[in-house]
C-alpha cells in the first residue's frame, strides 16, 4: 500500500502544525470569551464568531457581541489557517497519487476559510460595505471542507499511517460535524436561533477534533517508527561488525598467499 505521506523532517513538522493549530485556537477562545463579561460570553448561546468583533459593542446578528480582546481570536483564527495549510503540504506527498492532492487541497480551503473569519469579521460595518460576503464564504467553506477532510483522512488513515483507533475517530468527528452543519443552518435561516452557539460548535469543534487526530497521530506513527530503529541498531551493528570481521579475514588469507608463493607451488604435483 503507498504511503502518501513525506519522509523525513518535512513531515515532522507539518504535524507539529497541524496539531498547533487547532490548540491555538482554543487557546485563543478561552481567553478571548473569558474577558467578555458584559454580558458574560456563553458558548451555547453566543455566536463563534462575535468573539472576532473588535471596537465598541454592537447588536450583529440579532445578539450583542462585545468581546474587548477580540483581536485576540481574530489573530487565532488566521494563525490557524496558516499553519493548517503549510502543515498539510508539508506532511502529505502530492507526487504519491490523487488521494494525498484531495487532502491538501480540503486543507487548503478550510485554512484559507477560517483565516477570512479572522480577516472579515461579522459585524454590522461589514455587513453595510459588503465584506460580509468574505466571512460568510470563509465560514461556510471550513465547515464543509473541513469536516470532509476529516472522513477523507480517516478513509486513508493506513496510507497515512494512522492507527485504526485513529481513524475511526478521524471519520466519526468527520461525520458528526456534517450532520450538525445542516441542523445549524436551518437553525440559522428558520430565525428560531435557539442556542446557535451549540449548533455552530457542532460544526467546528469536530473539524478541530480532526485536526488533532491528525497531527498527533502523524506524531505518533514517527516516533514509533524511530523507536523501531533504535532497538535495530544493535542487531545492525553486530551484524555490520560480523561481516567486517569476515572481510579482513578474507584480506589475511590473501596476504599470507602472497607472502608465501612456495606453499602454493608445492601443492602443484611434478612429474
Amino acid at each position: 500500500m503507498t504511503q502518501i505521506i513525506r519522509p523525513g523532517t518535512a513531515a515532522g513538522a507539518g504535524a507539529l502544525l497541524l496539531l498547533l493549530g487547532p490548540l491555538v485556537s482554543w487557546v485563543a477562545e478561552l481567553v478571548t470569551a473569558a474577558a467578555w463579561q458584559d454580558p458574560p460570553y456563553s458558548p451555547l448561546y453566543n455566536w463563534v464568531s462575535h468573539l472576532g468583533l473588535t471596537g465598541p459593542a454592537q447588536t450583529a446578528f440579532g445578539q450583542v457581541g462585545n468581546s474587548p480582546l477580540g483581536v485576540v481570536m481574530d489573530a487565532g483564527w488566521v494563525l490557524y489557517g496558516t499553519v493548517l495549510v503549510v502543515g498539510a503540504f508539508l506532511a502529505f506527498d502530492l507526487r504519491k497519487g490523487v488521494r494525498p492532492v484531495i487532502i491538501v487541497v480540503l486543507a487548503t480551503v478550510a485554512g484559507v476559510g477560517v483565516s477570512l473569519v479572522g480577516l472579515f469579521q461579522g459585524s454590522n460595518a461589514n455587513v453595510e460595505n459588503g465584506l460580509i460576503v468574505f466571512h460568510t464564504v470563509g465560514a461556510q467553506g471550513v465547515m464543509i471542507a473541513g469536516n470532509v477532510m476529516a472522513i477523507v483522512v480517516g478513509a486513508n488513515g493506513a496510507r497515512i499511517g494512522l492507527g485504526r483507533a485513529w481513524s475511526i475517530a478521524s471519520t466519526v468527528v468527520g461525520i458528526v460535524g456534517l450532520v450538525m452543519f445542516p441542523l445549524f443552518m436551518a437553525d440559522v435561516f428558520t430565525g428560531w436561533m435557539w442556542n446557535i452557539g451549540l449548533f455552530e460548535r457542532g460544526v467546528i469543534y469536530p473539524i478541530m477534533a480532526g485536526h488533532v487526530l491528525l497531527g498527533s497521530g502523524l506524531i505518533a506513527v514517527r516516533r514509533s517508527k524511530g523507536a523501531r530503529l533504535t532497538a535495530a541498531s544493535p542487531e545492525r551493528a553486530a551484524g555490520w561488525l560480523a561481516s567486517a570481521g569476515q572481510s579482513l579475514r578474507i584480506v589475511e588469507v590473501a596476504r599470507i598467499l602472497r607472502e608465501r608463493p612456495g606453499q602454493r607451488a608445492a601443492k602443484v604435483p611434478t612429474r
